[in-house]
């Protein structure tokens, strides 16, 4: 009876070996480590691409999402062929490219100024980096009614309250078109700077001191030494700040939305606001997915663009 437990012990040690060695094994393949991301990015981002493709050759619409057929091409034909597609295609190109460049030069001019304050132990450097970062950090939605309340068209409106106390009007900033769309930029930017500023910020640090000190000594200007020593050491974060920030900028629809919800007219609707009121107030699913795969189309060649001419085109 001792001979058989001990066999059996002796099959389950050699198990118990064979298994912690399969696992070892396991472990030193770089495949271990790569599966849970693979598994996050198939479920949370590759399903849902997979699946805008699929219903924008639909005519999905969400009162019975089951009950469609494929129309192919159709959409986008449709889409395409509409004026108004065309017209929230300017005022969304309009809006990304202010957007976009008064975030990259507010976030250096940010970035340039707390770079300064740190290295002379300036009082006040980590209150400004809390202060900036606040507007990151707070919701679309929230940031478009704070906006909202802001720019109210009568004299108490803090805005218009500021220019009547300067000897100045009312001003029209939600209900005419072009200052509507001002607006927005105006919010959008100040919601946006502070990731610029945070990406900058970082790159300046890997700046050695040795090269400006270096141009300061050769007699380079701080124009000149901003120029040719620090902007092509900070092209690799140049680049992916303005990737990212066009990327956000493009998808922008949740401030718009609490702050002038598109109008007055579509003066202020862009790709994504308009995607999202096909979804959800036209409940044309088949439409939103087409709009969303003509957006993922812009943003690979907007990013495309910035590879070849802010990284080289060796590199693209």
């Amino acid at each position: 009876m001792a001979t058989e437990t001990d066999r059996r012990w002796t099959n389950v040690a050699a198990v118990r070996s064979r298994a912690s060695r399969w696992f070892s094994d396991i472990q030193e393949h770089p495949f271990f480590w790569i599966l849970p991301a693979a598994l996050f990015l198939g479920v949370f981002l590759l399903y849902p691409l997979v699946e805008a493709f699929r219903m924008s050759v639909t005519n999905m619409t969400l009162l019975d999402p089951t009950d469609y057929s494929y129309v192919w091409l159709d959409t986008y034909v449709r889409i395409f062929e509409s004026p108004d597609f065309w017209g929230m295609t300017r005022v969304t190109l309009i809006f990304v490219t202010a957007s976009v460049v008064l975030q990259l030069v507010g976030g250096m001019i940010l970035a340039q100024a707390i770079d300064y304050g740190v290295n002379r132990g300036l009082h006040g450097s980590i209150f400004t980096r809390i202060s900036v970062l606040s507007a990151w950090v707070i919701p679309g939605i929230v940031i478009g009614i704070v906006w909202k309340i802001m720019l109210i068209e009568t004299r108490y409106g803090v805005i218009n309250y500021i220019i009547l106390q300067l000897g100045g009007d009312v001003v029209s900033f939600l209900s005419d078109g072009q200052m509507a769309l001002l607006s927005t930029i105006v919010a959008n930017t100040w919601r946006g700077t502070a990731f610029s500023m945070i990406m900058l910020y970082a790159g300046l640090q890997q700046v050695p001191d040795q090269l400006k000190d270096a141009a300061r000594i050769d007699g380079a200007s701080p124009w000149q030494r901003f120029r040719h020593v620090t902007l092509p050491l900070l092209k690799p974060v140049l680049f992916i700040n303005i990737v990212l920030i066009t990327i956000y900028t493009i998808n922008t629809f949740d401030m718009i939305l609490a702050l002038t919800g598109g109008g007055p007219g579509r003066a202020t609707e862009v790709l994504a606001l308009y995607m999202y009121f096909e979804a959800f107030e036209r409940f044309n699913l088949g439409t939103a997915g087409a709009i969303a795969v003509v957006m993922l189309v812009v943003n690979v060649f907007m990013t495309m663009i910035y590879i070849k001419y802010l990284l080289g085109e060796d590199e693209f």
